[in-house]
């Protein structure tokens, strides 16, 4: 299914979305991230929704945008944000600090050689942290940015990305059983 196509599908109730799914997607719209960088982190973020639909619409659209080691980086930091935002959100939620004394003991050698330019990966991260609600990879991810002067507009258009993207999942996810709901009690 094309981004098109699946925007169609998204509910009248959720016109917001549709038009800010549209908006977030096109690069051009952007100031402070370029066309990779949005494709990159739409792809991630689609991967963290875990939407099927959404992940093979935006999976094909920046199969065209992408090459081959921006697609994999993409994914690269999909995978490692989906165990890492976890494992540091409960080190954060956790009423006992001894486990942040205690090693991770978790492989994340992706995170010091991404294969993709380091700011795009930490943008990428940090979208997908978004998503997965994980403290303190947002912040590690955005000090770390900062400190390679990117700019706050463009964390803010990373992370608005991945509102978007994340909500649209969500009203695409739900649609057929509330569809199914209402036309039982009818």
């Amino acid at each position: 299914m094309s981004i098109d196509a699946l925007k169609q599908t998204i509910p009248d109730y959720a016109r917001d979305l549709k038009i800010n799914f549209g908006n977030v997607l096109d690069a051009d719209q952007h100031e402070a991230l370029n066309e990779t960088q949005v494709w990159s982190i739409a792809l991630a973020c689609a991967i963290a929704s875990r939407h099927d639909e959404l992940i093979t619409a935006i999976a094909a659209e920046a199969a065209g945008k992408l090459d081959d080691t921006q697609l994999k980086g993409a994914k690269a930091a999909a995978a490692i944000m989906g165990m890492n935002n976890i494992y540091y959100r409960f080190l954060h939620l956790a009423s006992s600090d001894e486990y942040a004394r205690m090693p991770a003991g978790l492989r994340m050698t992706v995170i010091g050689n991404p294969g993709i330019e380091k700011t795009d990966f930490e943008l990428i991260s940090l979208a997908v942290s978004a998503i997965n609600g994980c403290g303190m990879c947002i912040d590690s991810h955005e000090q770390i940015l900062v400190k390679n002067g990117v700019t706050a507009k463009a964390i803010q258009d990373a992370v608005r990305i991945a509102s978007v993207i994340h909500a649209v999942a969500a009203v695409l996810a739900t649609e057929p059983a509330l569809e199914q709901g209402l036309s039982q009690a009818a």
